[in-house]
């Protein structure tokens, strides 16, 4: 993933706040997240990325996990803004409620991972018959059969 954006000093030092001062949920899904712990993917938590701080994200696959508590009923048109400032810069975002990380965690862990493999491509592999022709190798185009 390029360079999407510079980070604000202001989100920065944020960032080292809210790392130290995570919610209980964040914490309860970083246990799950950490040590390349999904499919070998690495998540790094409370990341600046602009103005923001993601709570997690893995740049690799271009995912972002929210986790919202209460207080994000109260303010759905500033996270739809963040979410589409995000999806804008190529990023998928995923989000739960507070009580689905707590009652489902392996759930919330199955969509993480899903939607992490749903997003795997195979790395870039040049064709075998680099420029040499398909008769060349021996095969015959329905034309020549």
């Amino acid at each position: 993933m390029t360079k999407m954006t510079r980070i604000t000093i202001v989100a920065k030092q944020r960032s080292r706040q809210l790392r130290r001062s995570m919610t209980e949920m964040e914490r309860r899904l970083w246990q799950r997240l950490r040590g390349l712990q999904i499919g070998g993917y690495k998540f790094r938590r409370q990341h600046p990325l602009g103005r923001y701080v993601l709570d997690f994200v893995c740049l690799d696959a271009g995912l972002v996990i929210e986790v919202d508590g209460g207080q994000h009923a109260d303010h759905s048109d500033r996270d739809a803004m963040r979410t589409r400032w995000l999806e804008q810069r190529g990023l998928r975002v995923l989000r739960f409620w507070n009580h689905e990380i707590w009652h489902n965690i392996e759930d919330v862990e199955g969509v993480i991972e899903r939607a992490l493999l749903l997003d795997t491509q195979p790395p870039f592999q040049p064709s075998p018959f680099q420029g040499e022709g398909v008769e060349s190798k021996g095969l015959q185009s329905k034309k020549n059969a």
